[in-house]
């Protein structure tokens, strides 16, 4: 059975970039972990379950998948945890990613040791970040010359103000497209398309939301796994 290691902010995931991949690797058979950065519950972004936001079906779904997994529950802490034992690495986005997983050693060791091991890394959206902090084994950066898609500058505008503050107060330390380009990565969000996920080797990555079931059944093609029927 193949299986594929979920590693969820506790600074606020964005529910459908990581709730979408979990079930429908669920239902293709994979055996599924969860690990955060200490082994505490994952925390899901507030609007992410806003309907609002996201409209009244997913936000009921995702809450309803984020307050009763037993995997989101009970999480692995992400030090206990290593990339050997899985075909796959999600890194589900959100702005939370940047304060705790993006800046995590061993977060930035799960996605090295996936790309350059026997794995497969699906990295979405904010969670795109790390790339632009995670070495090589060589040194040098693991993003330098890929191509990659993520969470674009431009979206940016519209959530954080002048002083780059989140509508909850705190301040966004990085735009990820920055970062990411700074690194070497070859960007492009695909602005003109309704969804955007690049594979370059070992590497999936995916723009937002609205790319989350694409990005998981490319996952799936990656591991050579028929996704599941709809």
């Amino acid at each position: 059975m193949a299986s594929a290691l979920f590693v969820v902010s506790e600074e606020g995931y964005w529910g459908e970039e990581c709730i979408e991949p979990l079930t429908t690797l669920d239902e293709a058979g994979v055996d599924i972990t969860v690990a955060t950065p200490s082994g505490g519950e994952p925390v899901i972004d507030d609007r992410s379950v806003d309907p609002d936001e996201v409209g009244e079906e997913t936000a009921e779904w995702v809450a309803g998948v984020h307050e009763t997994d037993p995997r989101l529950n009970d999480p692995e802490p992400l030090a206990a945890v290593d990339a050997d034992g899985h075909d796959a690495v999600v890194f589900p986005g959100g702005h939370g990613t940047e304060w705790d997983v993006n800046q995590d050693r061993h977060a930035r060791a799960l996605l090295r040791d996936a790309v350059e091991g026997d794995g497969t890394a699906l990295v979405v959206c904010h969670a795109v970040g790390i790339l632009g902090f995670t070495r090589d084994s060589d040194g040098g950066f693991l993003v330098d010359g890929r191509d990659v898609t993520g969470f674009p500058n431009e979206w940016e505008d519209g959530i954080v103000d002048a002083d780059d503050l989140m509508p909850d107060g705190r301040k966004l330390p990085y735009l990820v497209e920055d970062e990411v380009e700074a690194a070497g990565g070859n960007w492009d969000a695909e602005l003109d398309s309704d969804t955007s996920v690049t594979v370059d080797g070992d590497l999936v990555t995916a723009r937002g939301p609205e790319s989350s079931a694409a990005a998981a059944e490319t996952l799936l093609s990656e591991l050579g796994i028929d996704a599941p029927e709809a």
